[in-house]
């Protein structure tokens, strides 16, 4: 079993800058695909980056590209997003996601075995 636990989440006026982490715990998590997710209330679960450490790859939302930077410098330190110039429609819940059979592209919620408890963002105008 992997457990996740995420941290660095509170609120930010827009424009602004926030950095999450994913400490993971239970086993190795070489190898694995990583990624974080976010959850708006009355909205679905949707996959905002993740990496691929063993194919160095990485994969973002559309809606994130050229903000959000995910990173992973190896197995043993903390996934993390970098966010910046959030917007007032980043708010929400997010968590981190991991998956032991790797990834070639960003995935849904299906694709990922193991999960976070969610860390809380709130963008204010």
């Amino acid at each position: 079993q992997v457990q996740l636990v995420e941290s660095g989440g509170g609120s930010v006026q827009a424009g602004g800058s926030l950095r999450l982490s994913c400490a993971a715990s239970g086993h190795t998590i070489s190898n694995y695909c990583m990624a974080w997710f976010r959850q708006a209330p009355g909205k679905e679960r949707e996959a905002v980056a993740a990496v691929y450490t063993a194919g160095l790859s990485t994969y973002y939302a559309d809606s994130v590209k050229g903000r959000f930077t995910i990173s992973q410098d190896n197995a043993k330190n903390p996934l993390d997003l970098r966010m910046s110039s959030l917007k007032n429609e980043d708010t929400a819940t997010y968590y981190c996601a991991a998956e032991p059979a790797g990834c070639a592209m960003l995935g849904s919620s299906t694709s990922y075995r193991y999960w976070g408890q969610g860390t809380q963002v709130i963008v204010s105008s």
